[in-house]
């Protein structure tokens, strides 16, 4: 396919903490507090993003450049570990690859995650990173509502 980006599993090129501190201030970021008594709605966040589909949804989407520059401080992951923001017992394990130029991409996985929240052109996600690979988010559908998804799993199926 032309004009498509050539990709590799794994990222190279980065070390240290130079992504991390490169682009402070490019997006919303906030350090755990060190005081467990603290009532900080962002603790243990450390980086927000927002991504707005286009195209084909379930086609391997590209994250922001800032976000790509503050995960090679970690050896750039391998995978992401995708939960919905209000549940934290289901999980998503999505893959990430990389392509010559550093840029990020979710790859393996996305496309059945993308289907079963039957993502489509237009929606925006919101993700909260909050290190070792873990990651949650929101999806507003193209009227700006948040979509909730915890009718998925039910009990009833067990009576």
């Amino acid at each position: 396919m032309p004009g498509a980006p050539r990709l590799s599993p794994s990222h190279r090129g980065r070390t240290g903490d130079a992504g991390r501190t490169e682009k402070r201030g490019e997006a919303t970021r906030a350090r755990r507090s060190s005081s467990s008594s603290e009532m900080d709605v962002d603790a243990g966040v450390l980086f927000e993003f927002a991504l707005v589909l286009k195209g084909n949804p379930r086609g391997i989407q590209r994250l922001p450049d800032s976000f790509a520059a503050y995960v090679a401080g970690d050896g750039g992951p391998g995978t992401m570990h995708l939960r919905e923001a209000s549940c934290s017992y289901y999980r998503w394990i999505i893959d990430v690859i990389y392509d010559a130029r550093g840029k990020m991409y979710l790859h393996i996985g996305w496309e059945k995650f993308a289907r079963h929240h039957s993502l489509e052109a237009g929606f925006l996600l919101l993700f909260t990173y909050f290190g070792d690979r873990d990651m949650s988010f929101k999806v507003f559908d193209e009227t700006r509502c948040r979509r909730d998804y915890h009718g998925d799993i039910t009990d009833e199926e067990d009576d």
